[in-house]
């Protein structure tokens, strides 16, 4: 019975700990430890976002760079916070980074927009 119980706590924290782990928006994966928008396009942040959970990539920026839209109801959990934007519109960020996807990426394909500007989300 001992061991059942230290086997049954074992699994408690290991779903705890895979729970923490799944703290991500909705959608949202990671491959090779870059960060993939739920429609499947890679995930970037924007070197000019320097302010903590602000947003300067408005206007044409923001067509050519869409954001990580969250929902109006959307909660920060751990790393993943959300923004709101100059719009008013939500974004999500991680560790305070606001996240953005590249018109011309196409999901499940390599990232082609990186650069200083614009480097990879990673974890």
């Amino acid at each position: 019975m001992r061991m059942w119980m230290g086997l049954t706590a074992s699994g408690a924290l290991l779903a705890a700990l895979a729970g923490a782990a799944l703290a991500a928006p909705p959608g949202v994966t990671t491959k090779d430890g870059a960060f993939i928008a739920p429609d499947g396009k890679p995930l970037y942040t924007f070197a000019r976002d320097v302010e903590p959970g602000k947003s300067v990539c408005n206007g044409g920026c923001a067509t050519a760079w869409p954001p990580l839209a969250a929902a109006a109801d959307a909660k920060a959990d751990g790393d993943w916070t959300v923004v709101t934007r100059d719009d008013g519109a939500k974004m999500w960020a991680y560790k305070g980074k606001p996240l953005y996807t590249f018109a011309r990426d196409t999901a499940g394909q390599p990232a082609t927009g990186v650069s200083a500007a614009w480097p990879l989300a990673t974890q």
